[in-house]
């Protein structure tokens, strides 16, 4: 599928991602069953792996392979660093979409610069990736995306003394590590924005009526699972997981042992933490039960 020397039918590859209910591209749905049906798949078990590259005249293209094995190696190979030629066997090939549901910054060398393809209005649209510039479902899962991988970043912005309780007192926080207050508090801190648009806003007192529906509704999973991906899990320490867990209008990055940031489609731009207190630790805990933790 790839190499310097392609004909116009090969695929010079770009990058590589995974879609499987463990791990797959928030910005296509708000789990893995609205991922699969954003492209058109079955939400098969097993998943899948979409290989992003370009064809002899530059023009993009996603393919869609069920070698999910083979892409993993690759991507967690140019994760250290190393070279891997990433070419799957013909025979794992589902299915070529035009476009990239992502938006990348490099391109494949000695082709045109990166284009849709010409397809005659025959087939699917080609895929894009989301506007930036506005703020919908799909920038606010970019959102949480990004303030997951820079979780220490983002968490070093909020300081817990000013977690508020229902009243407006300072709650502080316990040697313990849990806020004092029975109804965590929401905080905002200022920050520059990270990809997808959202950035802390001006500080508030209580709690914002969509945190709680957020919250209710992560409550509400613990009773009756979600759809696959809706709750993700990924390692974070020996003893903390980071979690990804997202619903219709809201979206929340935590740790295991630290407390829950989440952002809404009412709020654009803005990133509502929320304290620790005696509650969401179980909370978490339960969630990250949910989740499936691949090897």
């Amino acid at each position: 599928m790839a190499g310097a020397d392609a004909d116009d039918d090969a695929l010079l590859v770009l990058t590589a991602v995974l879609l499987t209910p463990a791990r797959f591209p928030s910005v296509l749905g708000d789990d893995y069953v609205a991922a699969c049906g954003a492209l058109a798949l079955e939400p098969y078990e097993e998943g899948y792996g979409l290989v992003l590259g370009q064809d002899g005249d530059g023009a993009r293209w996603t393919v869609v392979v069920e070698d999910v094995s083979l892409v993993a190696v690759a991507i967690a190979a140019w994760d250290c660093g190393m070279e891997y030629d990433l070419s799957p066997d013909d025979r794992s090939v589902v299915c070529a979409l035009p476009g990239w549901p992502l938006a990348l910054a490099v391109a494949a060398p000695g082709v045109p610069a990166p284009h849709d393809p010409e397809t005659g209005g025959v087939g699917p649209a080609p895929l894009t990736p989301p506007d930036t510039g506005s703020w919908g479902p799909a920038q606010r899962r970019l959102g949480a995306d990004e303030i997951a991988e820079r979780w220490a970043l983002w968490r070093e912005q909020i300081d817990d003394a000013q977690f508020v309780r229902r009243g407006g007192e300072p709650t502080g926080k316990a040697e313990n590590g849990e806020a004092g207050d029975e109804d965590p508090g929401v905080e905002r801190d200022e920050e520059p924005g990270v990809d997808g648009g959202a950035q802390p806003g001006a500080p508030a007192t209580g709690q914002h009526p969509g945190v709680r529906r957020a919250l209710a509704e992560a409550l509400a999973y613990t009773k009756t699972p979600p759809p696959p991906g809706r709750i993700r899990s990924g390692f974070a320490s020996a003893d903390a997981r980071t979690l990804r867990v997202d619903g219709p209008g809201w979206s929340m990055v935590a740790r295991t042992d630290d407390i829950a940031l989440i952002l809404l489609d009412e709020e654009p731009g803005e990133v509502l933490p929320v304290g620790r207190g005696p509650a969401l630790p179980g909370l978490l805990k339960a969630l990250d039960a949910l989740a499936p933790h691949p090897a």
